[in-house]
């Protein structure tokens, strides 16, 4: 290889880490490993987000974020969650991450979890917050700990910085902590396309649509342009891309640039296409770009992996939920000298049940609904038939 392709697939290889990162985390600060990156390659990168997908890159000394655009604001399987038990946040502590925000533009450059809490606390006495049915008062220690996993999330994100302190002793009521607030970042954690302020609908579905309406486009060109954004969004938002999910004028786009479409992402972030008769996969190589991971080590892992198995046999029809019960009480017994010590208690199962099914939708690999799930096309990757020996001619 000469000197000049050695440069050329250097710089190649830089561009696609700055992509990935941005991809896996749409804000960055400078203290990120892969910012220097981002910032060396930001013309491209930039170029290729507005034109292919719509979205708007902004880099500066400080921090690096890329504007998306939600594909699907009323899917629910990729919630916030604790940064440290994992467990998705329930509404209060999105309302509490809210009110903390709104209380954070008003701050100082350092502000303590005490003060901050007090201020959430008055925040959350607003009368059509109490008529929702949203109390917090900071009383005790469940509050307490909603309250720090929320700080916790907005460290995480980079919008505190821990200067001193431990949120745990917050809990406890033995102590407090001091942060920095870094307001570059505050500032561009907001992506719609509206601001909040500007929307006079009524009704949380209708502000939802309302601060996320993009305007029609007037033009073939226009139509043409939203098409491929809408297209390329979901092709890397989504694990997998559904030919029936999508209206008619976007089956016919796609079914004219699909290589190109594809190719485009390829050499931009090395994601391999994965191409069936229901839709399209982009499959990442490196599997680092998911946030839910399939299969995975452990006990929910190994159970989550039985049940898509299981699930794929059973590609004709709804399967009621209780039915995986029983198939989980009985793998439980089955591998109980590898899987945790409780799976085998009374109830284990439904634990399991309910995190296998809430990580396979997520990745769009089934339809849960109520008491029934059944099979998405794509899980049929997980299947296990018998062997076709075909004899050599």
């Amino acid at each position: 290889m000469s000197l000049t392709d050695a440069l050329a697939a250097s710089r190649a290889d830089e561009s696609r880490r700055a992509a990935r990162a941005l991809l896996r985390r749409p804000l960055l600060r400078s203290a990120d490993d892969e910012f220097v990156l981002v910032r060396r390659h930001a013309p491209v990168l930039r170029e290729w987000f507005e034109r292919n997908a719509g979205w708007h890159l902004a880099v500066d000394s400080e921090m690096a974020r890329l504007v998306k655009t939600v594909v699907d604001v009323s899917d629910p399987t990729h919630p916030a969650r604790d940064i440290r038990s994992k467990q998705p946040f329930g509404r209060r502590r999105y309302v509490l991450a809210c009110l903390a925000l709104a209380a954070l533009s008003r701050a100082e450059a350092q502000i303590t979890l005490g003060r901050l809490a007090e201020q959430v606390v008055l925040g959350a006495a607003d009368p059509e917050l109490s008529a929702a049915g949203v109390v917090f008062t900071l009383q005790g220690r469940e509050e307490r700990a909603d309250m720090v996993a929320v700080v916790r999330l907005l460290i995480e994100i980079g919008v505190l910085a821990r200067v001193a302190g431990d949120e745990e002793s917050f809990v406890k009521e033995t102590g407090d902590v001091l942060y920095d607030v870094r307001r570059r970042v505050l500032g561009a954690l907001l992506t719609t396309p509206r601001g909040p302020s500007t929307v006079e609908e009524i009704g949380f579905e209708d502000r939802l649509r309302a601060v996320t309406h993009e305007l029609p486009p007037t033009t073939d060109e226009l139509r043409n342009q939203r098409i491929r954004h809408h297209l390329t969004r979901r092709l890397l938002e989504d694990p997998v891309l559904y030919f029936d999910e999508l209206d008619e004028s976007e089956r016919g786009y796609l079914l004219g640039q699909r290589a190109a479409i594809t190719a485009r992402i390829t050499e931009l972030t090395g994601l391999v296409p994965e191409v069936r008769a229901e839709g399209i996969a982009m499959v990442d190589p490196y599997d680092d770009l998911t946030d839910v991971r399939m299969p995975e080590s452990g006990t929910e892992g190994h159970a989550t992996l039985l049940v898509a198995e299981y699930l794929a046999g059973q590609a004709d029809r709804q399967v009621p939920v209780a039915e995986l019960h029983g198939l989980l009480r009985r793998q439980a017994v089955e591998h109980k000298s590898y899987w945790r010590r409780d799976a085998t208690e009374p109830g284990a199962e439904r634990g399991l049940a309910a995190t296998a099914l809430t990580r396979l939708r997520a990745l769009r690999l089934v339809i849960w609904s109520g008491d029934v799930v059944s099979a998405r096309p794509a899980l049929a990757r997980y299947g296990i038939t018998e062997p076709t020996i075909q004899e050599m001619m």
